[in-house]
């Protein structure tokens, strides 16, 4: 039974069908519960430092259970996003209301979609794979496929890398810088991987390209069946949905950087690149990402299988109550900048 532990993260989708059902100021219902509810839940309940060991990893690592719990993300939330806009292109709402919703639906993109879809693309499996670009198709996202897994995953904790913020770089200042940087990343990974098999642009290897037209055709088929309200709310969700992705990576690698050796090259990805929290609400909700640094170690390690390493840094708070902290720069500069290892300041 505390393999089923996990489930608690269909809590956010659930969350979602409350404020979709009976809206008026129940809209909110979904932030609420990310931002206020869970963060004081953190607080409260213990953290867990322990480790999986012999028999029991093993038999973890290969039960279908953990990647079925995945898998139930995709209908979840293609289903609430359809769902929404059929409503709202059927119905009158207020103004606030729509925020609300589309605050729900976003987080919902943004937790189940493309952090599931995160865990998803580092698999070998092709189909598993597929399911990962499908749940980064709603939040407009497709591209992070691409950058993160031959980008981020090379360049994680260095002025090269988008994906990780500066010291003192406000989470509003990272939310433009890493967007556009991630996107211009990821054509020009898409270049180098082109030229590596010897293919030209128009190739129909060429993954940028078709993520293009697949997303370009999503909003176009959201127009055609829901008409200009329901491209509305797909979009906004969809920003709502990467903008939660860019806080999160935002808080995983803040301040972090690795040192430059004599022959110009980075020191390898180590366990202290990452900020890290044992707080079993993040843990559980978030599918263990919140063990950042075992995940950069091995990105193909299995979610229910990554492990705690002391020398990791440890956030004083779980991610989502970090999440909440990051929004206020003065008050997240005064709590992380003293963790942050002074020749790691220096280096950036």
């Amino acid at each position: 039974m505390k393999d089923l532990k996990y489930l608690a993260a269909l809590t956010l989708p659930l969350s979602a069908i409350i404020s979709f059902y009976f809206k008026e100021q129940w809209s909110f219902f979904t932030p609420f519960y990310a931002f206020v509810i869970i963060p004081i839940l953190e607080l409260l309940l213990p953290h867990d430092t322990s480790n999986l060991e012999g028999e029991e990893r093993e038999k973890k690592k290969k039960s279908k259970l953990f990647d079925f719990m995945l898998y139930f993300n995709l209908p979840l939330v293609f289903g609430l996003l359809v769902f929404l806009l059929w409503d709202v292109s059927k119905h009158s709402y207020q103004t606030y209301e729509l925020v609300g919703l589309v605050l729900s639906m976003g987080i919902v993109l943004g937790t189940n979609g493309i952090n599931v879809a995160h865990e998803l693309g580092h698999r070998d499996n092709m189909l598993q794979r597929t399911f990962a670009k499908a749940l980064l198709l709603p939040s407009h996202y497709m591209h992070f496929y691409i950058e993160h897994n031959f980008g981020h995953h090379v360049h994680a904790a260095t002025a090269e890398d988008p994906a990780t913020a500066r010291y003192n770089q406000s989470v509003y200042s990272f939310w433009i810088s890493s967007t556009f940087r991630q996107y211009a990343s990821a054509w020009k990974l898409q270049q180098q991987l082109l030229q590596r098999g010897n293919l030209f642009f128009l190739s129909l290897k060429n993954d940028m390209f078709w993520y293009s037209l697949i997303q370009i055709g999503y909003l176009i088929a959201v127009f055609s069946v829901f008409g200009a309200i329901g491209l509305l709310i797909a979009f906004c969700s969809g920003v709502v949905g990467f903008l939660m992705l860019e806080t999160v990576n935002y808080i995983e690698h803040y301040g972090l950087m690795r040192k430059r050796l004599p022959s110009g090259r980075y020191e390898r990805v180590r366990e202290v690149h990452s900020w890290n929290s044992n707080h079993v609400i993040g843990r559980i909700v978030l599918y263990e990402l919140t063990r950042h640094s075992d995940h950069h170690f091995k990105s193909s390690k299995k979610y229910q299988v990554l492990d705690y390493h002391d020398i990791s840094p440890q956030m004083p708070y779980g991610y989502p109550t970090s999440m909440v902290l990051s929004f206020i720069p003065p008050l997240w500069f005064k709590l992380m900048n003293p963790r942050i290892p002074k020749e790691m300041v220096l280096t950036a």
